[in-house]
This record gives C-alpha cells, sequence and structure tokens, in this order.
C-alpha cells in the first residue's frame, strides 16, 4: 500500500510540489528558518502522499450512473409575458 503510493500516480501538480517542498527546504536550512521548515515538510509530505490541501479526491464531483439518470423527470417549462 505504502510503497504504491509513492511509486505511481506522478504526475504534473505532485512533481510541482516535491520540486516547491525540496527548493524550501533548503531555503529553510540555508537561512536557519522553521516556518519555511514547516512549509517544506507540509509540500514535501503533500507530495510524498498524493494528497492536495482536500485530502484524496476530497474536491472531485460524483458521475451521475445510469440508475441516477433514468431518476431524472421531464421537466415542464411555463412562458410567462
Amino acid at each position: 500500500m505504502i510503497y504504491q503510493t509513492l511509486f505511481t500516480g506522478w504526475n504534473w501538480m505532485r512533481w510541482l510540489r516535491l520540486i516547491l517542498g525540496i527548493f524550501i527546504a533548503v531555503q529553510a536550512i540555508q537561512s536557519h528558518d522553521t516556518l519555511f521548515g514547516i512549509m517544506a515538510a507540509f509540500f514535501l509530505f503533500q507530495a510524498l502522499t498524493n494528497t492536495g490541501c482536500c485530502g484524496t479526491n476530497g474536491c472531485t464531483t460524483t458521475t451521475p450512473t445510469k440508475q441516477d439518470l433514468d431518476k431524472i423527470e421531464d421537466v415542464e417549462y411555463e412562458e410567462i409575458k
């Protein structure tokens, strides 16, 4: 499970988080800044676990199934003048 999470599903956003996390970590070490270190840890955690601010697929919407589409009724419109 952990091996699969770490080594699969690398998209451009995950690479961006990793590069940004490494860059901020280097800057935090050079400037001895704790806040940058925490921010770097946050970005590195997101990159390694493939999560975003919403968690794994927290912001996605569900696609309707055939059963949901069958439940949709015809809508009647009335023109108002």
